[in-house]
């Protein structure tokens, strides 16, 4: 089968058809890749279809780069780029839903009043407005399109969360929550847990002794060669002799030929790796061929440039010993992790509980650690602790306890001693700014549910083998 490929791939016939294919890739994505039946369905919102055309015209009018798309497609870059072409469709139907009219006079009105093509005067310069177009490689029509369906979109989140208006309790609760300052105290507990030198031999062997199960590896010992056309045609060529010699060795390694025997019979140098397994030390080589043990103790490899064949000879399954010294650094970091774990949850089991108290702080702190304070000035005020650790500060009455971390992970016990709270003048500008803040919170809630209401409304299904194929093409 593989011999078919090849000698396809070498005809005539082939390369045209190559071209072919190439054609409406190059210039207009591969949307006519797809064209039959249900396969042509990527995706479903109730009964409105997205077909696989949809979906590569949307991806050309994002212009992104198809070797990105190649690079990314295995971080899920298409899914992403589907979701939002779901999430467009969507609003084009709640659009469609909510009877939204943008006439062509409003159109027209909307663009001349647009600051790009305005003129010295001030004035709609039909000129600035070409000269636009064709700097962003667009037609009037094109752009037109787009500008209305930004405009539908405008209209439609104005008719969600249009006419708020934010209570002065709601607008005052957020200026004292951003901008109050906060007096803590806080204990390194790096400085406090056991340290990864302070593990002994026999807590690491303990661990071992009751842990045999888990901790047993595969160790492999196996012989490998490496196949290029010099060393088995003579020739630095990749043509149909080498590969069907390369289906020959296929063939005898799965009919149980002796290893050595097809080494020696077309004469190639073998190489033995013994008590092999998974570590930093590895090359790429020995990782593939021993992720390979449980499925073949044989096979072929292809690495691009050359071959590699292999024969795994034996497999032995055990603990290893203290004189790998990977493995003991391994044990040392889990139980130097599970014991930090086990520290942290204690105290945590205390503060949710309510009984920890400022005389358990203050017997944390010890000789080599000491207590130290510190100011907040705001909600913003990440020079010590991380953003998430200073929202939970900043959520937390005084007099309370936490564990925070800064931006290297290193963990805290943080006491809150005080806050320091001023009040928004009505006069002030800043009424205004917290004003527009207060609005938009209220906004991200409105829109949070009706989130959950299209959820509710709409039945999205993906047709993932459609979705597969795709992606294969990008491959």
């Amino acid at each position: 089968m593989l011999n078919s490929i090849r000698n396809f791939s070498k005809t005539v016939t082939a390369k045209i058809f190559l071209f072919i294919v190439a054609i409406p890739f190059v210039f207009w994505g591969m949307g006519d890749v797809f064209t039959s039946g249900n396969t042509n369905s990527l995706a479903k919102i109730n009964n409105e279809n997205i077909s696989t055309e949809d979906f590569i015209d949307h991806i050309n009018k994002l212009n992104i780069n198809q070797n990105l798309i190649k690079d990314k497609i295995d971080e899920n870059i298409l899914e992403e780029i589907l979701g939002r072409l779901i999430s467009n469709k969507l609003i084009e139907l709640e659009i469609k839903g909510a009877n939204l009219v943008i006439s062509d006079k409003m159109l027209a009105e909307k663009i001349k009043t647009n600051v790009n093509f305005l003129d010295d005067n001030q004035k709609f310069s039909r000129t600035e407005y070409e000269k636009f177009l064709i700097s962003n490689n667009l037609n009037a029509n094109e752009y037109e399109k787009n500008f209305k369906e930004n405009e539908f979109q405008e209209e439609l989140f104005n008719y969600l969360g249009g006419g708020i208006k934010s209570p002065s309790f709601l607008i005052d609760k957020i200026y004292i929550e951003d901008t109050k300052k906060i007096n803590v105290e806080f204990i390194n507990l790096e400085e406090i847990y056991l340290k990864k030198e302070q593990l002994t031999t026999e807590d690491i062997q303990n661990y071992i002794n009751e842990n045999q199960e888990k901790l047993k590896r595969d160790y492999i010992d196996f012989t490998y060669s490496k196949v290029t056309p010099q060393n088995l045609i003579g020739l630095n060529e990749y043509n149909n002799e080498f590969f069907d010699k390369i289906d020959e060795i296929e063939s005898k390694l799965l009919n149980n030929t002796n290893f050595n025997d097809i080494v020696n019979f077309y004469n190639l140098k073998s190489i033995s790796r013994n008590k092999i397994t998974l570590n930093s030390e590895n090359t790429e080589l020995d990782a593939k061929i021993y992720n390979a043990r449980n499925d073949e103790n044989f096979g072929i490899i292809d690495e691009g440039d050359y071959f590699v064949i292999y024969k795994i000879q034996n497999i032995a399954t055990k603990v290893p010993g203290l004189n790998d010294v990977g493995f003991e650094n391994e044990i040392r970091n889990f139980l130097f992790n599970k014991n930090k774990f086990e520290y942290n949850k204690k105290i945590l089991k205390l503060i949710n509980e309510g009984k920890f108290q400022e005389s358990d702080f203050k017997k944390i702190a010890t000789e080599n650690t000491k207590i130290e304070k510190l100011l907040l000035d705001s909600s913003k005020d990440i020079k010590k602790f991380s953003s998430d650790s200073i929202e939970l500060v900043y959520s937390l009455p005084e007099k309370s306890f936490a564990l925070v971390a800064d931006s290297e992970k290193n963990i805290y016990l943080l006491r809150i001693i005080d806050q320091r709270i001023s009040n928004i003048s009505k006069d002030s500008e800043l009424k205004n700014i917290y004003l527009l803040e207060s609005n938009n919170e209220i906004k991200k809630k409105i829109l949070q549910s009706y989130d959950s209401h299209l959820n509710s409304k709409y039945d999205i299904k993906i047709n993932e083998k459609t979705l597969e194929r795709v992606k294969n093409y990008f491959r």
